[in-house]
């Protein structure tokens, strides 16, 4: 049954490959020659298919009924590829700042190999790092949810709690978002095939047909889930083959589609090929495809006038009702970093120009408009106070009419002198002036914030540590909706009542991100003073999904135990901390070559705002 897998993935792989070939027509020596390139991309790609010792009878394994790659690779290819942008016109250059400090450029592949090397010392420093029997603990936990699918790891479930195997909802499938922690984890101890199987596994997902009352969503969509389920094999109930069975958001509470689980996907993808080396998995034909059906739906143009991401509730980790429909901060803060991440695998080559171009001034704009717009200290706080309303010019200042009433009355008195953070979304006329931890670590772990907004947003933590931290890290978000307040947004959610679960819960999963956050920042005492503060506590009470109450006391009342993310987030922290240049597999810096030039070119018109000086000279005060 392994073998059926891996020879369908090798099949489907070739197939995509000579799909394209064939649609190219070389008559002349320069057109044979220019296709020798993709010739051997494509002996590569079948060269590094899932590799697996397990042999069984080939043929068992079913084709999914959709296959995007051949339409991808039709001539009506996705429209990042055509047609090609004008050259911006030339802009005046910027003023030099820390370039002339900066070494000599080195050559990348050098470079490369540099970084690589220091990650296999560091993967040989996590093997041989002495392990607390709670690390013990966890590491038997995380290995019994694997999941196998036709022989081989594929991923973990979320939850493997006994008291509950009669009503497991969707605990037993494995979720994109919740297996990236695991993923880490097992990364970070130098067992990287279950990731690999794992990525190209939820790709052959990615093609599945899917429908929701007859509507079939992008091709690019990553599903939220999937589960192994033995099935009757051709109608014979003695013989059983094992298929993947995945869920869009078809089957899920809302019938929400995951607009994070791609961009974890390409995060993930990017991780992989850091730690391991093995580059030649981003390169493979069915990968790029992949890639850029995934930015596909992120990029296609829409009515927005905004460059953030415009989603309905429930689209990533905060997966019920709870008003952060529009552009929530979590979903920027991914798409940012799924951005940085696609830019450095998308191949170069002609017909990759283009997209690069389009990534660029996405990633320009989205920086600037979420460091000018969301960030909020007590500087802007009292700006906003401040703010007229009802103002017609290109050159408002309150552009978005935000009316400051809508400042709560907590806010005043709960953000310090010193420091700040990114609020939790924007909309005309709206501010969700709650703290939302996964957004705003995201945030620094991407560079999205500057270097002195992350310093403000790990000031912010430490000082209210008894909000966001207290007993039980992290708070998913603070504060909590309360009454009529939590009546009206959740639609009175029983789920999500004051102070549990997503209104206000605490979520030690978000330990890993954490510490992710504080290694950027040289401030790993931050994430070593949570950690070990809960050590003890999470084996105690049995590794719980989250917590309940204002500073995190209960285990949370519809809480699963064992749950797999919290173990993973757990690990991965632990060895991130004792191995802190590991981190690197995740982290992005500030890209000041992303900051020069602008595509809108410089204008005196008060029409345009150049996005790129602005959101340069931020990096600089």
């Amino acid at each position: 049954m392994a073998a059926a897998a891996i020879s369908h993935l090798r099949r489907g792989a070739q197939r995509h490959a000579l799909l394209y070939l064939s649609r190219r027509h070389f008559s002349s020596p320069s057109s044979l020659a220019a296709a020798a390139p993709l010739a051997a991309a494509a002996r590569r790609l079948l060269s590094t298919s899932v590799e697996s010792g397990t042999s069984s009878k080939a043929g068992s394994y079913k084709p999914p009924p959709l296959d995007p790659f051949r339409a991808a690779l039709a001539p009506a290819s996705p429209p990042l590829e055509s047609p090609p942008l004008e050259e911006p016109p030339a802009t005046p250059p910027l003023p030099e700042v820390a370039s002339a400090a900066a070494g000599p450029e080195q050559d990348p592949v050098v470079l490369q190999n540099e970084q690589l090397e220091g990650l296999k010392a560091g993967l040989e420093a996590v093997r041989s790092r002495e392990e607390s029997p709670e690390e013990k603990e966890a590491w038997w936990l995380l290995n019994r949810a694997v999941v196998n699918y036709c022989g081989s790891a594929v991923g973990t479930v979320a939850a493997n709690d006994p008291s509950t195997a009669n009503h497991m909802l969707n605990y037993d499938q494995v979720f994109i978002r919740d297996f990236v922690p695991s993923a880490i984890a097992f990364l970070l101890r130098g067992e990287s095939d279950i990731v690999k199987n794992f990525l190209l596994h939820t790709l052959q997902l990615q093609s599945w047909e899917k429908t929701v009352d007859c509507y079939s969503p992008g091709q690019g969509l990553m599903p939220a889930s999937f589960k192994v389920r033995s099935v009757p094999l051709d109608g014979n109930n003695e013989a059983f083959e094992e298929v993947l069975d995945p869920d869009f958001g078809e089957s899920a509470i809302g019938r929400v589609a995951p607009v994070d689980s791609g961009l974890w996907w390409i995060i993930l993808l990017r991780a992989y090929g850091k730690i391991t080396g093995d580059y030649a998995l981003q390169e493979r034909v069915d990968v790029q495809t992949g890639i850029r059906l995934i930015l596909n739906l992120c990029l296609t143009d829409g009515f927005d006038m905004f460059p953030t991401l415009l989603v309905t509730d429930g689209s990533c980790m905060i997966d019920r009702r709870m008003g952060i429909h529009g552009h929530p901060l979590e979903i920027q803060a991914l798409f940012y970093s799924a951005l940085r991440c696609a830019r450095e695998m998308v191949s170069t080559d002609d017909g990759s120009k283009n997209l690069i171009r389009v990534i660029n001034n996405r990633l320009s704009a989205l920086s600037f408009h979420i460091r000018e717009y969301y960030w909020v200290d007590m500087k802007k706080i009292n700006e906003i106070y401040r703010y007229k309303t009802e103002e017609y010019s290109h050159d408002a200042i309150n552009k978005f009419n935000i009316y400051p009433e809508q400042i709560p009355s907590w806010l005043a008195d709960w953000i310090p002198d010193k420091g700040g953070y990114l609020i939790g979304n924007l909309q005309p006329a709206h501010m969700d002036f709650r703290f939302f931890s996964l957004g705003n670590l995201w945030a620094i772990v991407s560079s999205l914030a500057t270097q002195k907004q992350a310093e403000g947003i790990l000031n912010l933590i430490e000082t209210k540590w008894d909000d966001i931290v207290a007993n039980m890290p992290l708070k998913i978000c603070y504060p909590a909706l309360e009454y009529e307040e939590w009546r009206i947004i959740t639609g009175c959610d029983p789920k999500n009542t004051p102070w549990s679960y997503h209104n206000g819960g605490s979520w030690p999963t978000l330990l890993w991100q954490f510490t992710l956050a504080c290694i950027k920042m040289g401030r790993p005492d931050l994430a070593r003073r949570a950690v070990e503060a809960v050590e003890k506590r999470l084996s105690d009470d049995k590794w719980p999904e989250y917590y309940d109450t204002r500073t995190g006391r209960f285990i949370g009342k519809q809480s699963r135990l064992y749950q797999t993310w919290t173990i993973a987030g757990f690990l991965s922290s632990k060895m991130l901390l004792d191995c802190p240049e590991m981190a690197s597999i995740l982290i992005c810096d500030e890209d000041l070559e992303l900051l020069e030039g602008c595509a809108c070119g410089l204008s005196n018109s008060a029409r345009i705002k150049c996005s790129r000086r602005a959101a340069r000279s931020q990096v600089l005060v």
